[in-house]
């Protein structure tokens, strides 16, 4: 029981660390980017790749705080790559919808898609560089 609840405890702490990475760089976003938004369209796919190289970043800044793996078992290792993503991704797309609903600015990142393109890079460099 106790191997379970560990287990399962790892599973949520890996799941937040990408989200509280995201609502971190939200934020920055927000406050420290708003005098120098342009109202020009982007590109989705060089913005994609760009959320992809800021989760990879923040990624790597995550193992200097939590340098191990919060999920111990070598079988279940991998299985934050799809599940931390989903999480996020949903978690991101609900923020959108209430910031939308509440007539605030809409980022990219508040959707599913970026959101998980973010989430994936973070868990991507956990699964690769934590035992």
């Amino acid at each position: 029981m106790e191997i379970i609840a560990e287990a399962l405890l790892g599973f949520i702490v890996e799941i937040l660390i990408p989200i509280v990475g995201e609502f971190a760089f939200d934020f920055l976003l927000r406050s420290l980017g708003e005098p120098f938004m342009s109202r020009e369209r982007r590109n989705p796919v060089v913005a994609g790749l760009g959320y992809f190289l800021i989760g990879l970043v923040l990624g790597g800044l995550s193992l200097l705080i939590f340098p191990r793996s919060f999920v111990r078992s070598e079988r279940f290792h991998g299985i934050n790559l799809l599940i931390t993503p989903l999480v996020s991704g949903f978690v991101m797309g609900a923020l959108g919808r209430w910031r939308e609903r509440h007539g605030q600015r809409i980022l990219r990142l508040d959707s599913f898609v970026y959101g998980f393109v973010f989430a994936f890079a973070m868990a991507l460099v956990r699964f690769v560089y934590t035992t």
